[in-house]
Order: structure tokens, then sequence, then C-alpha cells
């Protein structure tokens, strides 16, 4: 049979299936589903989601038959000695299994009405007969089909007994196969057994290499993706219900208490990962060269191993938290042998977009599209393994990862479909900032700078790691146009918990830190709504603590503070008239300038002439407030575009004329996952973290659900907006950590800073500031991998065949994008013109049925 003679008969086959006529489980159809395909893109395309719908709701039987006919084939082969044996039990009859299975489960999974079913059908009790009644074990019956008696049959209940779940013996068997000789290992002679659970590839816990092919990478992504789809439940549940419900697929995983899967399994993957090298490939413009099976044998591998250490297992209700064997193991590597190898590949991948930035070819290499998924398992190693955090921060290690990280959140920053990497990038550096050699290392001297991308590079800098990240924080909140305001208090957080270590800040450091401070006590901002004045108190926490801390190694920074005495001391008496008299005074002032009243002396236009009328007029004379000290002071707003941060003069901006401009800072708290990152913790002292529980790292998520309590907004916001008062005010003013600042600036009456710190000043130990999951953080986290993972697949697809292209995703957004037509890149001529024609003509031959879902279009994913 030829191949297009083949595809015919598959297309037939697939009608039959929705036909209405319940095919016996029996027949001799059911062997053309592994036996005519022959490539995973024959099973997506001819099986298009129109046919899969069809049959899963009008005619469920068969769906049932085709799946166990599969699986029983999938378990049959996985048992014959014979097996891959071209003749006897072809690998074409396993994989073409396998995809199928992975065309078929999205579309399960999608459908609400048939979770009940799915959960009887693929994780209920089966029976068996006992092996004293035959020689295999074969499953009769699943409980899915309970018009299938025993008593039917004339059978003794007591020749059988129970049965795993179909779901269980399919994962099973997947994970064995991904150590079958012959399939995806060697063929090894000496073995006794066709399984054995031999790592890959050298690296972690192997330093033999193992010899592979081309046709054995392709037969594990052949089964890593069946087993991803098997997880992409995930993907079918909205954000906030996902980690408290979970997905019992990756929770039998990860809970498998066999150590050899579980080690041989996670370093596998980990070192096929790690060993890639994007760099040996050498032809130019090799990304014209579309789907490449190394780099999806790789992203693979590293996708389905974030979601097993990336997962939370439920808790059961029992009192019993379950343990992730996979985070367990990855934690407990301790080798610097391992360290540095996980270090190597890391930033080998994480390095390859600022190569291809520099490169002298422009265009001639593309940035591998999953370098956000080795940032995930970077955060993930530093969060559960404290040898690894130390391997990377005590050493000159972690300022490679703090460069590389900021180049992804400073590249992303303004991209709306790229905020979820931002946002990881932040809590990435919070991460490693709570460790103390941290901060004390950040003090080195940056070299090399100007050799930096164009997206993280500041032109002239001469300072250190602290300098440079502070500068690079100070963009990501004026540079991010109030994408970002969800993380604000994380980035402060970061400047909070390194304050205490910092030493000989350069001026223009000196210069963001008070111009934060500027914009964050302006009354337009503190007025915004009920939380902004949070953001002032850890800024200030901060400023604090270099006094304290660092106070004689720091003068540039302290001639900053004393130049800035009127806003200090202004803050101070802070009231509601004065702030909402200064809103009014600039509201009306740019309404001038709209007006064209404006003219070149305006306080508009010069933000220092303004300073001089203020202290002219007759309000100059009493105690100065806010409302005599101008908010153009302040060179830039929360939100705004930072394209002039390094001018000194500068404009006013619209988020100062009023609180409820757009770009003010919204309520903190919100329902949706699009804000719902880990929550911030109080800042607590060395000696505080000291007296935390046992068994409660700083960062590390625990294995279950029990300890991860829901947490509310600290003020609750009222569904008419916020209205500010005087009480209000009074809550949190007396409260704001102003004592060291306002000490130190009356100790002197010019801005000349005292010799030594003032002995009014009581010192307090440095505080950490920590953050929290929540279930909801853990579903906003979720979906960010899931959205990768999704992305990943259409990319490599081209969006035509993709796993989960056309179904109702829940977890995460998809957004609609125009098709493309030919391009210098892609095109697309007469040969490949008649190709698309003939697969299109069959691929859409269909049958007419009445009230059919309509069908999605490919999209992007936005992300979160």
């Amino acid at each position: 049979m030829g191949a297009s003679d083949s595809k015919l008969v598959f297309k037939q086959g697939i009608f039959k299936l929705s036909e209405g006529t319940t095919i016996p489980a029996d027949d001799l159809y059911w062997k053309g589903f592994w036996e005519l395909p022959e490539s995973a893109e024959d099973v997506f395309s001819l099986f298009s989601p129109t046919d899969v719908r069809r049959t899963r709701d009008t005619s469920l039987p068969n769906l049932e038959s085709l799946i166990l006919s599969l699986t029983s084939r999938l378990f049959a082969l996985r048992n014959l000695s014979a097996f891959p044996d071209p003749d006897l039990a072809p690998e074409r009859d396993a994989l073409n299994c396998i995809r199928v299975l992975t065309r078929i489960l999205p579309f399960i999974y999608e459908a609400d009405n048939l979770e009940a079913w799915e959960d009887k059908f693929f994780w209920g009790v089966r029976r068996k007969r006992k092996r004293n009644g035959q020689l295999e074990p074969v499953v009769l019956f699943d409980e899915a089909h309970p018009e299938d008696e025993l008593k039917d049959e004339g059978a003794d209940d007591g020749e059988f007994e129970d049965a795993k779940p179909l779901a269980e013996e399919l994962l099973d068997t997947l994970i064995d196969l991904l150590f079958f000789h012959g399939f995806t290992l060697p063929y090894n002679e000496r073995s006794k057994s066709k399984v054995s659970y031999s790592i890959w590839s050298s690296g972690v816990g192997c330093n033999t290499p193992m010899s592979s092919s081309k046709e054995l990478e392709n037969n594990r992504t052949e089964v890593l993706k069946l087993l991803l789809a098997f997880a992409s439940k995930s993907m079918y549940m909205p954000a906030n219900v996902l980690p408290v419900k979970g997905v019992k697929a990756i929770t039998h995983i990860v809970t498998c208490p066999d150590k050899q899967v579980v080690l041989s399994t996670l370093c596998s993957m980990l070192n096929s990962t790690l060993k890639y090298n994007p760099a040996s490939w050498r032809l130019p413009y090799d990304h014209v060269v579309i789907g490449d099976p190394k780099q999806i044998y790789v992203a693979t591998c590293l996708q389905f191993l974030l979601v097993l250490i990336l997962y939370p297992i439920p808790d059961e209700g029992n009192g019993q938290s379950p343990k992730n064997y996979f985070r367990h193991f990855l934690g407990r590597l301790h080798r610097p042998q391992d360290f540095q190898f996980l270090v190597d590949g890391m930033t080998r991948i994480l390095h390859q977009p600022l190569h291809v930035t520099s490169s002298y070819l422009p265009g001639s290499q593309k940035p591998l599209k999953w370098a956000p998924e080795m940032i995930i398992l970077f955060w993930e190693t530093i969060q559960c393994n404290k040898r690894f955090r130390s391997f990377i921060v005590d050493t000159d290690r972690g300022h490679d990862f703090v460069i590389l990280v900021l180049f992804y959140a400073l590249e992303y920053r303004t991209d709306p479909t790229k905020q979820g990497i931002v946002r990881m990038c932040v809590f990435v550096l919070q991460t490693l900032s709570a460790e103390d050699n941290f901060g004390n290392g950040l003090n080195k001297k940056f070299e090399r700078q100007e050799t930096l991308p164009a997206a993280i590079k500041i032109d002239g800098f001469i300072g250190s790691y602290a300098d440079f990240l502070i500068s690079s924080i100070h963009t990501l909140i004026t540079g991010s146009k109030g994408k970002l305001d969800a993380i604000y208090p994380a980035l402060l957080a970061i400047i909070n918990n390194i304050a205490a270590y910092l030493e000989n800040l350069n001026s223009l450091t000196c210069l963001k830190l008070l111009q934060l401070f500027s914009s964050m006590s302006s009354p337009s901002f503190l007025l915004a709504n009920e939380t902004n004045h949070t953001l002032l108190t850890s800024l200030l926490e901060s400023m604090n603590a270099i006094i304290e801390h660092k106070y004689d190694k720091n003068p540039r920074f302290l001639l900053a503070i004393l130049k800035s005495r009127k806003r200090f001391e202004a803050l101070r008496s802070f009231t509601l008239e004065s702030g909402q008299e200064e809103i009014e005074r600039l509201s009306q002032l740019r309404k001038d300038s709209t007006d064209g009243s404006e003219h070149p002396s305006s306080p508009l236009r010069s933000p220092r002439n303004s300073s001089i009328d203020s202290l002219r007029s007759p309000v100059s004379a009493r105690t100065p407030s806010l409302s005599n000290v101008p908010e153009e002071d302040g060179s830039f707003a929360i939100g705004d575009d930072d394209s002039d941060d390094e001018e000194h003069e500068m404009q006013p901006t619209p988020s100062q004329s009023s609180p409820s401009n757009h770009n003010s800072r919204t309520p903190s708290v919100s329902s949706s996952v699009d804000d719902a990152v880990p929550l911030q913790l109080r800042g607590m002292s060395e000696k505080a973290r000291g007296k935390m529980p046992v068994g409660q790292p700083s960062f590390s998520r625990v294995n279950s659900m029990t300890s991860m309590s829901s947490h509310t907004a600290a003020v609750p916001v009222s569904a008419g907006g916020f209205a500010p008062s005087a009480q209000w005010i009074d809550s949190w003013l007396p409260s704001l950590p102003l004592h060291t600042i306002l000490t130190l600036l009356s100790s002197t009456s010019n801005n000349t800073p005292p010799k030594s710190l003032p002995t009014t000043i009581d010192t307090s130990p440095p505080r950490i500031h920590l953050f929290e999951w929540s279930p909801l953080s853990l579903g906003w986290y979720e979906s960010l991998l899931w959205s990768f993972i999704f992305s990943s697949e259409m990319a490599a697809q081209r969006g035509t065949t993709g796993i989960w292209n056309s179904t109702t995703i829940r977890l995460f957004k998809v957004e609609k994008e125009a098709a493309t037509g030919p391009s210098l890149m892609k095109p697309m001529g007469a040969v490949d013109a008649v190709g698309s024609n003939l697969v299109q003509r069959i691929g859409s031959l269909t049958v007419r049925s009445g009230g059919e879902p309509p069908k999605p279009s490919a999209g992007t994913v936005r992300d979160v």
C-alpha cells in the first residue's frame, strides 16, 4: 500500500469512529490506528480536532474502545521480548499508539462534562485474571464498562484480582519505555532485562557517556510528549483551582517510591538538557532549518522535568504530606562537580541571546525559545537546594546570574506578552538577595560593562555590581509603563535585603534612590491607593540600613540625603489637605500649559524655578510640607518611561496629576491571576529567621499544600474605589521610619555630613524581606510554565499541528494571531503549494454533523 493510499484508508477509518455504530472491541479495524500512520504528522493532520471532538461527543463507546485498544497494544509490546523487532513487534506500532493517545487526550480534558467519566475510566479500579488462572494476566474490563459483569462471563470471583487503574499502568509503561533497549536506549545483548534504568547522558549521577542516536532521541521525544499530554490536564483548569485540585497523572509520577526510577528519570532529563550546546550548530542562519529535532528533544526534556519538580502535591486531607521525590532529590544534590555542571549548562543557554545580540551577522542566529524555562530551572534549584544556593552566592558565579537575569527582565519589561518572565526574574533576584554573602559580593567593581547588549548597558557606567543592580531596578520601576506594579514590593525588597551591605555607591545610584523617594513621597502617589505608603516605608528602611550599617562607606549617599532635606522634612508634616492642595495646583498648572499659557520659565519647564517660586511664596515661611515642596522636584513618576532618566532636569508626568490616573499603582491585591505573585512578608532579622520552624526554608515550597494558608489583602479594597481620609493617613504616617534620616539632618545645618554616625541614631539589625507562596500565586507560576510549553509546541509545529492547538485552554489566555503569508525566511514555491494542497484535501475530508463546537483558531500566548 502506497503512502497516499494508507493516508486515505486511515482517514476513512477515522470517519467510521463517529458514524454512530458501536465497533466491537475485538474488531481488526482497531489495528489500523497503529499500522497505517507513517509519521506523527499523519496522525495530527488526518485526525483533525473536528474528528476527535465528533467522536468524543457522538460516539463515546468507540472512543473508549480506541483508547483501550491502543493501551492494550502498547502494554503488549512493552512485555514482548522481541520488541522492537521490525517484523515481530515493530516500534512503528508503539509510536503510533503513543501518537494517537497524544492526539486525543487534550480533547478529553477540555470537555468539562466528561470529567466524571474520565476519572472513572482512567483511574477506576480494574480486574484481571490471577496468574494461576492464566499465563499472562490480561485486564478483562474496567469500571468504565459497568455492563460487563463477571457473572456474565460465568467466571468465579476467586479467579480475579484488582489491577492498576488504566492511567497508572499507562504512565508506568511510558516511564519504562523511556529506558527500553533498542527503543530509547542502545541495544545491549548482555542486559538480562529489556528495561534498564540507565541515565541517558553523562553529567549528574553518571560519568560514563552512553551512545545515542537521532532515532533513539526522537523516540524519547515521542514518549515525553505523551507524558506531557497526560500532565497537560493542568491547562484545562483555572489557575486558582489547579494548585488545590492537582493533576492525578503528575501526582502518580512524582510520588513514585522507587528511588532508581526517580533518579534515572531526573538525571536523564537534567543531563540531556544541560549538555546541549547551541554553539555546536555551525551553519549561519541556522533558524532557517525549522524544527531541529535535537532542539525539540532538549526542550521537551526540560519542560517535562520542570512540570515534575515544580508541581505542588495537593493535600489529601488525611494529615499526611505526600513528598515530591523529584523535587526532593534535586534538593539533595551536594557534589561540587554536579553544581558546576548545572552552572555551566544553565549559563550556556542563558548566555546565548547575549551572543546573538552581539553577532557580526545580525539575524544569523536565533535565540533559543526555552531560555525562560532555564530561568525556572535555576530558580527551582536555588529554592530547593540550599547548598547550590550557597555555591552560587558565595562566589562570583552569582554576579553572572544577576546580569543574565537582569538582561531578560530589562529586555522584556515593556512587552505585554512577556510580563510573566519579568516577574519571575525579579523573584529570582529576591531569592538570591536574601543571602548575606550576596549583598557583600555586590560591592565588587563591575568590569567590561560596555560589552553588554544595548538592552541592559548603561552608557558611561563606572561602579559596582550593586550600582548596576539598583540602576536596573530603577529602570524596571520607571520604564515599565506601569506594567510591573504587582512586583514593586519585590523590587524594593531586593534593595532592602542588600542595603546593609552596600559600600561606595556612585553618584548615579544615589540620585536614582532619591528619585524613587521623591516619586513615592509625592501626594499623588501616596493618595492613589491605600497600600502605596508601604512602598515608601520599604524604601525608607533601605535608606536607613545604608546609613546605620555603612555610614562611613557611602559619603555620596549621605550628601544626596542632605540635599533632599526639604523633601524629608516635609513628609513628616504631610496632611490630607496639603496633599490635595498640591495635586490641585499641579492639575491647574497642566491645564494652563494645555491652554498655551506655558512659557519657558514656567515651573513645568523648569523644576528648579518652581522650587524657587515655592520658597518665595508666603507658605514657605511655615514648616515645610509636601504642598510647598513641588512634585516637579521628582525626576519621574512610577510607571513612566525612563528614556531620559540620565538627565537631572525632568518634565512632570501624568501620573503625578491625579490619584485616579491609570499609571498610579493600583490596589496591590487582585483576584486576577495576572497579579497573583508570591506574597511579601515583613522583614525579619537574622535572629528571627533562626527561630523559624524547622523544615520551613525561606523560599522552598513545601511538597504539599498543607502549610499554604490563604491570604487576603492587608486592607480591604472597597468596591466603589479608594477615598483617602485624615484618619487613614494618621494610621500609617506616624510609623514611617523617618527617625534615622531626620536625626541625621538635624545633626548638621549645611550639606556636610558628620564624620561619624550620630550617637542618637540607634542601629537596628539587618532585616531580610522574604516572600511566601500562596495557592493563587502557585497557580500563576504553573500557568507561566504551561504557557511556555504551549508556545514552544506551537513554534515547533509552526502553529498547525501542535498537541494543544485548537483546544480550549483555561489556565492562561491565548490570543488570536493573523496568519502570515510567504516571506524570505518562509518561502512557498510550487512544490510546497502542491504538497500543502494534497494534505489539505485529505485532512479536510469531513462529514456533516450538526451542533459541532466552533474550531478555535491558532494563536499566541499572552504571558501572565
